[in-house]
Order: structure tokens, then C-alpha cells, then sequence
């Protein structure tokens, strides 16, 4: 249920509307609009009958709506306006369209800067890095850990970009928010519930990768685990859902961009790397991804993919990615949105 507050409604009656609904056993969760604000009522087994009863009658109160949505925070119902997420000065869900990018996997200390300086110098935003890796098999390389976590974060120390990197486990959150901007939920983890609320009791921004096999209300749902832990600072990331077809990594579901962007005001990233499997669709798939609204990308990019130590055949070269830049900025003006323009003249271009 949502409490629909006055236009004008002082602050003493939205306390009071807050304190009923907690002396209630419920949550409260407010969003400040510019008109007005709404209050979300959240709990198990609410009796909504009795509850509309108590608040409508209170000062202040307006109306009362009911969510329809099994996710509750997450929804346009209850925060019609798009949510903005800052990531070290780098706001994701606004007009401009952000691209991060970096390796699969830190490899070193000598590709990783390398990586960092030709991303930032295309014009991406973020850096993104696996300093603890996912792997179906044991015996792959599954990281660094915490070397590759300082190796990132001397990375942002000389070009400035923040750092997005995967949080596997509770047992590692701790370490992991020592040296990154924004924890990255991985698709293997997406329900993974205590994780989910432990990253909701930070404050830290969260990119929260789509399961390999989920729906999209289940996604939405995992994001509403961290909501109602109070971290409201959640970024959603298509990364592609298994199918029986091998000549793609994965389906990178573009229509789930836009059906999400209409569900919820969380901004919606997409992972075409992830999502396609092959660097010759990275391209493609990012602008297609951008003309369906999402708000960012997120692309692996090393300095010789074919010496990669994971995910070789998906990651683009810095040619590749100043290729993929240049094209999301011409897809982003098309749509009327904006893309960072190069720190620099693109390789092999004359001034």
C-alpha cells in the first residue's frame, strides 16, 4: 500500500503517518517527490482492509493506493519518478548514457591500468574488474582476490574512474567495499538472499546482474531483498538468459530493457558481453540496447583478448571499444540522450 501524502503536508504529519505504520509492525518507506510525498507500507500478512482504516483518516493523508506489483519498493507505483544512482560522481539513470568497461578478469597490474587509461580515454565512466571470478569449473582462474582488488583500486587512483567489481559472499563484503564504488551482484548470486540483504544494509551502490535463468519478476524481486534493507541505490543489469542455442553465449533480452524501464524506476544497465558471448556482437547488441533505453552499458574490453585468462572470446580490444563508443553516441543523440565524448583523439584519427 502506498500513502499519498498532501500536496504541502507538513513534516509533523508525515512523522505521524511514519510513526503509526511502524507502531503497527510495519515499514515505512518514504519517497519525496517534488509535488508531494508517498509513503510505501511494507510487511508480511498485512491486514490492508484495517490498515486503510487507521491512516485515511489521519492529517495530512490524501489517498490511499494499493500495489499491485509483488515488488513493492522497486516499482513506477510506488516512485513514479526514475531513480538516479551516483557511483563516484558518475550518475547512472539521467539523461546521459554511461558506459563501463574494463577486463573480465584483473590479470595484472600492467593490464589493468593499460585497460583503465583506454577506457577512460574513449569515454567510458566506470571501471569494471573481476578481482573474485565465478567459474563452472574449480580448476579455471578464479581471481586475484584481494590483489587484484588494490591492483583496481590503484586504477582509479591515476584515471579517476570509480570501480565496479562482484561481491561473491558476505564473508568477502567487508574486504570488497575497502576498494569499490559499486558492488556488483553476478548472475549466480542474483538469489542469493542473505547476500542481498547484506548489501542492503550498506550504503553502497549495487549493480544487480539478471539471473541466467530468471524471470524478470524474480530480478525484480531480488532487487526488492536489498530495497527492504534500506539501500535504495540498486542498478539493474540485462546480461542475457541461457537458451538452447550454442552460437550465442547467452539470449540478451533487449525487450527486457524496455518492459523493466515501465515496471520500475531503478535504472536498467545492459552487459552485451555477457550477453552475446562473441566480441563481433558487442557492437551491435550495445546499440541495440541503447535504442531500447537502457541507461548504461557494461563491456569487458582487454588489451589482447585472445591471451585473456577467462572470457577471451567476448571482450573487445580499446579499437573496439572507441568503435562502441562512437556508436553509442550517435544512437544516444538519435534518442535525445548524450554519451561521454573521448578524453582524447581515437587511435589512428588525425587532429
Amino acid at each position: 500500500m502506498i500513502v499519498v501524502m498532501k500536496t504541502g503536508a507538513s513534516e509533523e504529519e508525515i512523522g505521524r503517518v511514519i510513526e503509526r505504520i511502524e507502531g503497527e509492525g510495519l515499514s515505512a518507506h518514504v519517497s519525496r517527490g517534488t509535488e508531494r510525498t508517498v509513503i510505501g507500507v511494507i510487511g508480511q500478512g498485512v491486514d490492508v482492509h484495517r490498515i486503510a482504516g487507521v491512516l485515511g483518516g489521519m492529517s495530512g493523508v490524501e489517498s490511499l493506493v494499493p500495489i499491485s506489483k509483488p515488488f513493492k519498493l522497486a516499482s513506477r507505483e510506488f516512485h513514479p519518478q526514475d531513480t538516479v544512482v551516483e557511483v563516484n560522481g558518475v550518475r547512472i539513470g539521467g539523461e546521459e548514457v554511461v558506459v563501463i568497461g574494463g577486463p573480465c578478469s584483473v590479470e595484472s597490474e600492467e593490464q589493468t591500468l593499460a585497460t583503465a587509461r583506454a577506457v577512460k580515454a574513449a569515454g567510458g565512466k566506470l571501471l569494471r574488474g573481476g578481482a573474485y571470478k565465478p567459474r563452472t569449473s574449480p580448476y579455471s582462474f578464479r581471481g586475484m582476490g584481494v590483489r587484484g582488488l588494490e591492483i583496481l583500486a590503484r586504477a582509479r587512483e591515476e584515471t579517476g574512474l570509480g570501480v565496479v567489481t562482484e561481491v561473491m559472499s558476505v564473508e568477502e563484503l567487508p574486504v570488497v567495499m575497502e576498494y569499490a564504488d559499486m558492488l556488483q551482484i553476478g548472475t549466480r548470486n542474483m538469489q542469493n538472499y542473505a547476500l542481498l540483504e547484506a548489501v542492503g544494509r550498506t550504503e553502497m551502490p549495487v549493480l544487480l546482474k539478471r539471473g541466467m535463468s530468471a524471470t524478470i519478476e524474480e530480478w525484480l524481486l531480488a532487487a526488492e531483498y536489498i530495497m527492504a534493507q534500506g539501500n535504495r541505490r540498486v542498478v539493474l543489469c540485462e546480461r542475457g538468459i541461457r537458451s538452447f542455442d550454442p552460437y550465442t553465449r547467452n539470449v540478451f533480452d533487449v525487450g527486457a530493457i524496455a518492459l523493466v524501464k515501465g515496471l520500475s524506476h531503478l535504472p536498467v544497465i545492459g552487459d552485451p558481453s555477457q550477453g552475446t558471448g562473441r566480441a563481433s556482437l558487442v557492437v551491435p547488441v550495445s546499440l541495440a540496447a541503447v535504442a531500447a533505453g537502457a541507461d548504461g552499458l557494461l563491456v569487458e574490453v582487454h588489451p589482447n583478448p585472445e591471451g585473456a585468462m577467462s572470457d577471451n572470446a567476448q571482450q573487445v580490444t580499446f579499437e573496439g571499444f572507441e568503435e562502441l563508443m562512437a556508436g553509442v553516441r550517435r544512437v544516444a543523440s538519435a534518442i535525445g540522450r548524450s554519451a561521454a565524448e573521448p578524453a582524447r583523439e581515437p587511435q589512428g584519427v588525425s587532429a
